[in-house]
């Protein structure tokens, strides 16, 4: 069991390794360096500005998170910064995304355009999609010194951080979404055919189930319909059902080496030294102690859904929606939280 856990814990170290090799992107490893970042965007307020951005450390806004479009949210909203002060608080979210973590950010954002012309088309003005319709919010003084929060979020995104005495002590929820899950339609945005955001944490779990033998499937597969959508969205902390499905020690070697390859996934979004804690926190919890579910079609273009959970962490995709281009099963909502507590608030 040690040397399984071992290999497994390992791998995934491996794994992060291999995608930072090669890149100039520069990323803050240290509380220290979030704090700086929010620090310079803070600064560059105007007092208006500062009194929508800046919330008391203990504001209850700071858990009432959301992906739907919304006609108001708490925060800026990027439309209302100048071109310097969105610089800023992209050097922010570099601060707390991994390179990998950032790109998949920034292009959902960059979805809203693709959105807007598919609803444009169709006749339809409302939701507003844009893709600087996005909000930051800062939750008590960004210090090393003192504890913290922020949030980027909007339409598909919702990122959620708080720094405590230096330290990163939550990162959770973790929320990333696209429609089109992929693009299968020409536009005039520039977003290429073919496009897939979050194509590998999707395929994988495909190849998974569909490794999976008829005696697996039994422990494995929860529902024959997927739900609509992720349990507890918008919801301060995750739902604390216990886990089902399939353990990790009823897969075989390779079955589990691609259940890693979908966990590093989730985690490789964050920097190094966030994503050393989930697998810190995952060696001290028992890979024995994972399961995956899945419900729904085991084929692509039909609604499906998987859950991988374990003591430290739940994470759940969904697509059952039709994409916002008329194709089914072509809208994903994925999400990673923290079964102790999500807001570094432990349940």
């Amino acid at each position: 069991m040690c040397t399984k856990l071992t290999l497994f814990i390992g791998s995934l170290f491996v794994i992060a390794g291999l995608t930072q090799i090669g890149y100039s992107f520069k990323t803050a490893e240290t509380a220290s360096g979030i704090s700086s970042a929010a620090q310079e965007l803070v600064a560059s307020l105007s007092a208006g500005q500062k009194k929508v951005t800046l919330y008391p450390a203990d504001s209850p806004q700071q858990v009432g998170w959301h992906f739907i479009p919304k006609d108001e949210r708490k925060g800026l909203e990027l439309n209302k910064m100048s071109e310097a002060q969105r610089g800023a608080v992209h050097k922010l979210l570099k601060t707390l995304l991994s390179e990998v973590g950032y790109t998949k950010a920034t292009r959902i954002m960059e979805l809203e355009k693709l959105l807007k012309e598919l609803q444009e088309k169709q006749g339809r003005k409302r939701p507003i999609r844009d893709p600087l319709r996005y909000y930051v919010t800062l939750f008590g003084k960004p210090a090393t010194s003192s504890r913290w929060g922020l949030s980027f979020e909007g339409h598909h995104l919702s990122l959620n951080f708080v720094i405590e005495g230096g330290n990163i002590v939550a990162s959770t929820p973790q929320f990333f979404a696209t429609n089109p899950a992929t693009v299968k339609s020409t536009n005039s945005v520039g977003i290429p055919l073919g496009t897939r955001l979050l194509r590998l944490e999707e395929t994988l779990a495909f190849e998974l189930v569909n490794t999976l033998s008829n005696e697996q499937k039994k422990s494995a597969l929860i529902a024959e319909k997927a739900p609509r959508d992720i349990r507890a969205a918008g919801s301060a902390q995750p739902p604390q059902d216990p886990a089902v499905g399939i353990g990790w020690n009823e897969l075989s070697s390779e079955q589990q080496k691609l259940l890693q390859s979908l966990l590093n996934e989730y985690v490789k979004a964050v920097p190094n030294v966030v994503a050393k804690e989930r697998r810190q926190a995952l060696k001290e919890a028992g890979v024995n102690n994972i399961k995956f579910a899945w419900a729904g079609a085991e084929v692509p273009g039909i609604g499906h859904y998987y859950r991988i959970q374990g003591p430290t962490f739940l994470i759940e995709l969904v697509n059952t929606q039709p994409g916002s281009d008329g194709n089914p099963a072509n809208h994903i909502h994925a999400v990673w939280r923290d079964m102790r507590g999500d807001f570094g608030k432990p349940i």
